[in-house]
């Protein structure tokens, strides 16, 4: 049976008074793609920032490889990011930078390369999401696609043990979108990587997940199988699948 890697236990966060979080609880095992679901302002992506430490919840405890990340001071939290790539909506690109300064940029921060061994990390992971031979572009000469999959080859360029995808679909065309969804699946099963998935995309949940986390409310109302929130009587996870509710 699968080892747990992240556990929320008992989250909560407020924003000016107004909960989003209130009372998470969600466990994720080792090597599984999770997909958070839900509408817009259900705390999906502030999960994520609480997972790596960029925000603290009011109340609860985050644990990740047995370690509470709500204990953990600067210097763990960047020891901890070190196995952790995340996948920005939007990519997130320096824009003054090329590609392969893009994706050198943690090499550099976290890990102690040759100038050699980067460009061959950088090119190894370029090749890994379909864009060899692309290094010395600059994020303005991407479309939209390649730039998600430069954010994913940066995402993976420190060969993390933990990869954050917030969106990774939003604003692509259909056939775009697929490929990422398809560059997921393989880096997952590459890699062996455990993987979180924020997404609003049906089909993007629907393509990739092993689990899916419904948010509804500040709370987690259902985790399961695509089969399973597809089938599932509870009217909110009804509503949601079949596009009642829409973003």
């Amino acid at each position: 049976m699968s080892k747990v890697i992240i556990e929320f236990k008992n989250v909560h966060k407020s924003f000016n008074g107004l909960p989003v979080h209130n009372g998470i609880n969600l466990s994720i095992l080792e090597g599984e793609i999770m997909s958070l679901l839900g509408g817009s302002g259900s705390g999906k992506s502030v999960l994520l920032k609480e997972l790596i430490g960029l925000m603290k919840p009011d109340k609860g405890d985050i644990m990740v490889f047995g370690k509470n990340v709500t204990k953990m001071g600067e210097d763990e939290l960047i020891q901890l990011r070190e196995h952790v790539g995340m996948l920005f909506q939007g990519a997130a690109l320096f824009d003054s930078l090329t590609v392969f300064e893009n994706i050198a940029y943690p090499l550099r921060e976290h890990l102690q390369l040759t100038e050699g061994e980067i460009r061959v990390r950088v090119a190894e992971k370029l090749q890994l999401v379909g864009l060899g031979g692309i290094e010395n572009k600059m994020p303005a000469e991407l479309s939209g696609g390649m730039k998600k999959r430069v954010g994913l080859a940066r995402a993976i360029a420190t060969e993390p043990d933990i990869i954050l995808y917030d969106e990774p679909t939003t604003g692509l065309d259909p056939m775009t979108a697929q490929r990422i969804n398809e560059l997921i699946i393989e880096l997952q099963k590459k890699l062996g990587v455990t993987t979180i998935v924020v997404t609003h995309d049906l089909h993007c949940v629907k393509t990739v997940s092993n689990r899916i986390a419904m948010l509804h409310e500040g709370k987690i109302i259902i985790v399961g199988t695509w089969k399973e929130l597809a089938t599932s009587k509870i009217p909110i996870v009804k509503d949601f699948i079949s596009g009642t509710i829409c973003e």
